[in-house]
């Protein structure tokens, strides 16, 4: 278990937002998903262990067309 603290890169103050892209047919749409968590690898960690929920999340937001200045914000509550 790794037990440092966070480096000075890693700790920013308040949320963490994660960007990425989901296939949307042979275009790729930019999504982010901003979080509670202090560090990038918290952030990033979340997102990998809640992918199929988080890409469902963002299908329907793309079903909806629900774009802010073109990218689909999700936001972890």
């Amino acid at each position: 278990m790794h037990n440092s603290l966070p480096s000075k890169s890693e700790m920013v103050e308040g949320q963490q937002t994660i960007f990425f892209q989901i296939a949307n047919g042979t275009a790729r749409q930019p999504c982010s998903l901003k979080t509670k968590f202090q560090t990038q690898q918290q952030a990033s960690r979340y997102l990998r262990q809640n992918w199929n929920r988080i890409e469902k999340m963002t299908r329907d937001c793309l079903a909806r067309q629900c774009f802010e200045n073109g990218q689909i914000n999700l936001v972890m509550v």
